[in-house]
Order: structure tokens, then sequence, then C-alpha cells
């Protein structure tokens, strides 16, 4: 009998006994990166699986996606993204999906009112400085990627906790429509976080609270709608787009800043690590600390959302208290 068995699986091909075991035996919520996972997850929790395309340690600003991505999206039951403007990567196999099982954020009617606009200035000396590394690198592709950065709006809509709230009530919608069999468990799933990230938005306030006024730099412009709900004092940043390094001229300025003590603190990241942070702050007394925008070592949980915030904002209190 075992004999036979051998027979018959050595007659299928190789290639169709890896696709059985490749493809999942369930459809899943698929998010585009971790914090938007992180919502993701407290509302899908206990009725359906969430899966994050961008891995731990890349960039959502460069990634591609792999065959393997392209096969999750198609059976995906919903796909969750900021937009175009943020997963560029994502652009094409979104428009493909039927409008049910598409969530793009930044396109969502009660987000728009609360967009921010990148700073202009800022935006024109960073172009200014782009085309510089253009011209030193390859044209054509990486000209077009530099960009996609110059948008009108900052994209890092994750960090707001309002849009994480409207995102989340979003999310529940579309599940609800998809799986009306779940109603009661993801009406649950969307009262707890709610609750949940009212009470860790109180402590976070009051744990931001004295250090309001203590100015720093970060490296990449990502924090904006976290410094503005908790009304931080950011000084600035050392680039818009993380893949390119600032220009001398901007670093003058920081460094200037910093010799004149008019911040305290400035913060690098876990995927990007310049040395332009260390060599700028050399000979000064400012702090260096770290930001991780994407909450690269959380896993996805129903509550992971608020542990997400809460360990920015230590992260933050930490290097500005000097603690």
């Amino acid at each position: 009998m075992l004999h036979i068995k051998q027979r018959l699986a050595f007659t299928l091909p190789a290639a169709a006994i890896a696709a059985a075991f490749a493809l999942p035996a369930h459809s899943a919520v698929v998010a585009s990166i971790k914090p938007i996972g992180f919502i993701a997850a407290a509302i899908a929790d206990g009725v359906t699986p969430v899966e994050v395309l961008l891995p731990d340690g890349a960039s959502e600003h460069d990634y591609a996606l792999r065959p393997s991505d392209v096969k999750r999206i198609k059976n995906a039951d919903l796909v969750v993204w900021v937009g175009p403007e943020m997963e560029a990567f994502l652009t094409k196999s979104a428009a493909e999906l039927p409008p049910a099982k598409n969530l793009e954020i930044a396109a969502m009617p009660g987000v728009k009112p609360l967009l921010i606009r990148g700073g202009e200035e800022e935006e024109e000396h960073d172009q200014d400085h782009d085309h510089d590394h253009n011209a030193e690198k390859s044209e054509g592709g990486e000209a077009a990627h530099d960009h996609h950065h110059h948008r009108e709006f900052n994209m890092h809509l994750w960090m707001s906790p309002e849009i994480a709230r409207q995102s989340a009530v979003a999310i529940h919608g579309k599940l609800l429509e998809l799986m009306p069999q779940s109603r009661a468990k993801l009406d649950a799933n969307l009262q707890q976080f709610e609750a949940e990230l009212a009470s860790a938005d109180k402590q976070i306030g009051a744990q931001l609270a004295p250090v309001k006024n203590k100015g720093y730099f970060v490296f990449h412009d990502a924090y904006s709608y976290f410094e503005k709900h908790y009304g931080l004092s950011p000084a600035g940043h050392f680039t818009v787009n993380p893949e390119i390094q600032p220009g001398a001229q901007r670093l003058h300025q920081i460094r200037t800043q910093l010799v004149e003590q008019k911040a305290v603190c400035v913060f690098a990241e876990p995927q990007f690590r310049p040395a332009v942070i260390d060599a700028v702050s050399r000979g000064t007394n400012v702090r260096k600390g770290t930001l991780d925008p994407l909450g690269m070592g959380i896993s996805l949980t129903k509550d992971s959302y608020v542990k997400f915030l809460s360990q920015l904002s230590s992260q933050y209190a930490s290097c500005l208290n000097g603690a």
C-alpha cells in the first residue's frame, strides 16, 4: 500500500505540489504596511487573519511586490492601504480589485479634511537636492521615484489617532459587508478598539505634555500627524524622502540650530541609521534617539496599534526628557 502511495505522489508535478502548499487555505485581510495591519488586526481579531505585505526592515518608499505578494492581494478578503502617493507599489494590483475588497484610507471622505500639507519651502529645498542627486546617479526611474515623494500632502496617515479610528470604522464596515455572519464579533472588536484608543490617547497626552516645548529634529518627515495631535515642537527634518541623503545646505542649517541649542534631540529610525545624524550632532550636547514609524518590533494582535502609539510616545519622551 505504501508503495502505491509513493508512486501516486511522484505522478503529481512538483510545481503543483508546491503550489498546493503555498496557497493559503483561506483568504485574509492584507495590509500594505505594519501600522495599517495593527488597525486591521484589532477589527478582524477572531474573524479573519491579517497579513502585512511590507516585511520588517523594508521601507514603504521603495518596496516592489513579489509574485507571492500579488497572489496574496488577489486572494484577499480585503486590501487596506494608504493610497498611491504612499504605496506606489500597490497601485496596479489595487486597481484590479473590486471596490468591496479595496480600502484606500487617503480617499475616505472623513480623512480628506484632516490631511496635512507638506512644507513647501522644505520640499522645494529637498527637490533641488534630489535633482543634484539624480545628476550624479542614473536618470529615468530614479527621477520618477523621487518625484513620487514631492506630493501635496503628507501621507503618513497612520500616525494620526483620529485617522486610525476612522480607518477602523471603515475596515469594520467593509468586513461586515463581506462577513455579515460575524457582526457581533466585529461590533465588539470596534467598540473595544475605540475605547482602548481613547484611553491610550489620554495617557500619551499626559506623558508628552512636559516635553511639548522642547525642540528636536526627526530624520524624515513622517511624524506630522502625531506631532500635531499631541502639540509637539519639531524643529524640522533631515529629509522628505529617506532614500535620499540630505544636502550640505540642509545639514548646515540643522548644525547651526543644534549649536545654538534650539533642539535637544535628534531622532534616527530603525530602517535608516544615517551617518549624517552622528556627524551633524558631533561636539554638541544634543541627545540621539530612535523613532520607529513602522512598529518593527511589535507583532500583530488586537491591541498592537495602541502599543505602537504608546511606544512612539515613550521614544519621544525618553530622549526629550534626557532619560
